[in-house]
């Protein structure tokens, strides 16, 4: 299964070629913010993230209501490692 999992801007690494530092479960890997709002997106926000590309800004709220089902279906472990082995920067 692959499914998009939420996780926390920790660094903006590079604006101009879209590029931030995500924490998930604390790991951090590089993502690909090109699809958001270059204006509205800052340290600390929440996005869902799918192979390496935030996909839409969510709230805090609703990025733990996220990983708390997936935790629930069993699919937190899954998606997680996806995100290990997915850093942009390799």
């Amino acid at each position: 299964m692959c499914l998009a999992i939420p996780g926390r801007i920790v660094e903006i690494i590079d604006r101009e070629n879209s590029i931030a530092k995500v924490e998930v479960g604390g790991v951090k890997r590089s993502v690909n913010i090109g699809m958001l709002d270059q204006d509205d997106t800052k340290i600390g926000d929440y996005v869902l993230i799918h192979v390496g590309f935030a996909m839409s800004k969510v709230d805090e709220a609703e990025a733990e209501a996220t990983l708390r089902t997936l935790k629930e279906l069993g699919a937190y472990e899954e998606e997680l490692d996806q995100f290990v082995k997915t850093d942009i920067e390799q």
